[in-house]
């Protein structure tokens, strides 16, 4: 205990475990701490253990994040990027559906992803090209599903 100058430290009976507590290191790297008082069979302190931690990669990752995911710096999806984006109309659409109906992709029962290909339907989502083989990729479900589904829906009108 001698190199943090800690051997004339008392603590209370009830202080055992101390922080997380903020701590600068030798090289100006920030680090988190935590110390546990050890004790000996009569509670008097003999010791402690000190377990430091540099969390200088975690704040990389968390301004690297907070950079993605910060609204504050995001614009409006360019136009011309998107204008011919049957994809995205598709995403957008399938989201804003489950939103609406509270469901989420992974809870999606084969009622539900038939009633999403009629909504899908309803939309015009399958009046290009290959838009078939994306819905059943991203509704988890076989290609000839989804051509079943739309011939029937089809065929109800």
């Amino acid at each position: 205990m001698n190199d943090a100058a800690l051997d004339e430290v008392e603590f209370d009976e009830s202080e055992n475990l101390i922080g997380p507590y903020e701590k600068l290191n030798w090289d100006g790297v920030n680090i988190r701490s935590t110390s546990i008082v050890l004790r000996g069979d009569d509670n008097q302190q003999i010791g402690m253990l000190c377990i430091n931690m540099n969390i200088a990669s975690f704040e990389a990752a968390k301004t690297l994040l907070d950079t993605f995911l910060s609204g504050a710096q995001l614009v409006p999806q360019p136009d011309k990027l998107f204008h011919d984006d049957w994809q995205e109309r598709i995403n957008s659409f399938i989201y804003h559906w489950l939103n609406e109906n509270r469901l989420s992709m992974n809870s999606l029962s084969h009622k539900h992803k038939r009633g999403l290909v009629e909504a899908l339907y309803e939309e015009g989502a399958f009046e290009g090209k290959s838009t078939q083989n994306y819905v059943a990729s991203v509704l988890n479900m076989g290609r000839a599903t989804v051509f079943k589904y739309l011939r029937e829906i089809k065929q109800n009108k």
